[in-house]
């Protein structure tokens, strides 16, 4: 596959904006070439443009070489990359599932390009042929969530691989709640796919959100098109340096997505014996999707006593759902108590 082809041709030709710090690299007694003040180090002093040392101590932790790194302000600033790098405004269009996560419809809407969906049935599982269908010569990029948000559930890595093999353009698949799922991650099949774009965020499982700190994986062609793009200096030295502390308590993060997985099980046999729940649907997340008789009224009887959800029975294809974020088993405890006052109060 030739990628290149794929690229807009005026970022093809973009001759990328040349920082101070990306025209020097090694040691220097003196700095004195990027109008920086001399005091307050090291504050004083942009940050490294491309992240070396964080995206070293994640090729260690993650097994993908440096160059396949690219990180930016959350996984918002890498999606908006892909479509201000692959997409031409108001020519190409890309493809995804519904329902799924909102913010590849707004960047869609922000850079002019025609946003395509294809509904998931009845169980929220993928169908690869109906998604196909939908692409044509201009679809550029096709977007898959997996974990998916809002459903839940994850996507078998062969089937993500089966649309990568059989789609001409760019497969973006966002893992921010992979930590929480058995079916595996995408990223050893980058050297196999070089249309994967693998997305994951340190907001999540990381337990850093405040942080906006997201991850994009991909061959060296594609990150090296993402640093042509992106602004200079997008990752700034206080987040370089929290990430890398973080990546040192890595046992720590793991012993706490156990305690959540082992929370979300707990937390969805006890919603299964409520009456005002209808159906609580498989999740490879940090979060439940449940169907209730009143979706709106349930939301404002919890927003009352202090219980802050996600309504989304809006979203098509989750009508009359709510969407419940797995927390400490105190709050998980709270939840549960509020949900049988509401069938009690239900039942007078």
């Amino acid at each position: 596959m030739d990628i290149q082809q794929l690229v807009r041709p005026n970022i093809r030709n973009l001759k990328p904006y040349s920082s101070a710090r990306n025209e020097f690299t090694g040691r220097a007694q003196v700095f004195i070439d990027a109008n920086e003040s001399p005091f307050n180090e090291p504050y004083n002093r942009y940050p490294d443009p491309l992240q070396q040392q964080l995206k070293a101590r994640l090729s260690e932790v993650k097994g993908i070489p440096a160059e396949q790194i690219f990180l930016g302000v959350g996984s918002d600033e890498c999606i908006d990359l892909i479509y201000r790098i692959f997409c031409e405004p108001a020519c190409d269009n890309v493809v995804a599932i519904s329902p799924s996560y909102g913010m590849y419809e707004v960047c869609a809407d922000i850079n002019n390009v025609e946003y395509r969906t294809v509904a998931l049935n009845e169980n929220f599982e993928l169908a690869t042929d109906r998604l196909l269908a939908a692409c044509d010569r201009h679809t550029k990029v096709v977007w898959l969530c997996s974990p998916n948000n809002p459903t839940g559930n994850a996507f078998s890595t062969e089937s993500l691989a089966d649309v990568c093999r059989r789609f001409p353009g760019i497969v973006a698949i966002d893992e921010a709640y992979v930590n929480f799922s058995e079916q595996g991650s995408m990223l050893p099949r980058l050297a196999d796919l070089p249309n994967l774009i693998v997305m994951q965020t340190f907001s999540k499982a990381m337990a850093s959100a405040s942080v906006r700190l997201g991850m994009a994986f991909a061959s060296k062609e594609i990150i090296a098109l993402f640093n042509k793009v992106k602004y200079p200096y997008n990752i700034n030295l206080l987040t370089q340096q929290y990430a890398l502390d973080l990546l040192g308590r890595i046992g720590e993060i793991t012993d706490e997505v156990a305690q959540i997985i082992a929370c979300r099980h707990v937390l969805a046999d006890e919603l299964k014996q409520l009456r005002c729940v209808q159906r609580v649907y498989r999740s490879d997340a940090n979060f439940l999707l449940v169907r209730v008789g009143d979706a709106d009224r349930l939301y404002d009887y919890l927003l009352a006593r202090g219980i802050v959800v996600r309504n989304r029975n809006r979203v098509p294809g989750c009508s009359g759902c709510l969407r419940l974020t797995v927390g400490t088993p105190e709050e998980n405890e709270l939840l549960i108590k509020a949900l049988k006052e509401y069938d009690n109060d239900s039942m007078q």
